[in-house]
């Protein structure tokens, strides 16, 4: 258990200084989301009007932008696993006196701390948006975060495990990305699209946690939300199913780090 947390506290630390210290990363992390909100939202919402009653397209996007930073975010997370295999750093922790399990949930809850500070730091934007936001809200919003960033670093880990580089690791994280954004419901609800569509959304787990930061800053609002089999999940049902596939993506990660490493 010593070793668990010496390799967590370790890691994480790494982890969060790795990403201070690169001042590059920490302005083209905020850059994406901003241009987003900028483009699509100034470009949407007059041709686009109001997306439930009280509702406008800035406001019903501005939950799903702070999703999605946390998925790339999270995702990308994994480069370090790449890059520390590249430059044998990775064989010099291996060889240290902490587990494997450490070395692993010390990276998700870099990439989770990392992914969490981004988050509130958009929150800045909200006034400025004509979104509404409370203390109760950004209580209620971390929680969320970190259990969904969890998950997808976890993910990313996963597949950094298998990678031997950083170009191959970026190209399929590029490929996941933009469809797993697309089809979470970050810039349309996904009960409004082809039932193709509506099927994989319901499927994609990133919709559960960009649904669940719209129900922190939207309520429930009429017309919002994700219906599954005639019934409107909830906020505790999907962090619920949030926190359940971030288990299982920690728990796979691990494993494979652990048979590849």
């Amino acid at each position: 258990m010593a070793e668990t947390w010496r390799g967590f506290w370790v890691v994480s630390y790494r982890e969060l200084l790795r990403f201070v210290g690169d001042r590059a990363r920490v302005v083209s992390s905020f850059a994406m989301p901003i241009l987003f909100l900028v483009i699509f939202g100034a470009g949407f919402s007059k041709t686009i009007g109001t997306m439930a009653p009280g509702v406008n397209y800035i406001q019903f996007m501005f939950p799903g932008i702070i999703g999605m930073t946390v998925l790339t975010n999270s995702l990308f997370s994994g480069i370090s696993v790449v890059a520390d295999k590249e430059f044998g750093f990775l064989k010099e922790i291996l060889v240290a006196p902490i587990s494997r399990s450490g070395i692993v949930l010390g990276k998700a809850a870099g990439g989770s701390a990392v992914a969490l500070i981004q988050a509130l730091v958009l929150l800045i934007l909200a006034p400025f948006l004509g979104v509404s936001l409370s203390v109760s809200m950004v209580l209620s919003l971390i929680p969320v975060v970190i259990v969904l960033s969890l998950g997808l670093s976890g993910l990313g880990i996963l597949i950094a495990s298998f990678m031997q580089s950083q170009q191959g690791f970026q190209l399929i994280i590029q490929v996941l990305i933009f469809p797993l954004i697309f089809l979470a419901g970050v810039f349309f609800p996904t009960n409004n699209v082809p039932t193709w569509m509506e099927i994989i959304s319901k499927i994609n787990p990133l919709t559960y946690g960009v649904d669940a930061i719209r129900h922190i800053f939207l309520g429930n609002a009429p017309g919002l939300g994700v219906t599954v089999f005639g019934h409107t999940t909830t906020l505790g049902l999907e962090v619920t199913l949030v926190a359940a596939l971030s288990v299982v993506l920690l728990g796979a990660a691990m494993l494979a780090f652990n048979r590849q490493s």
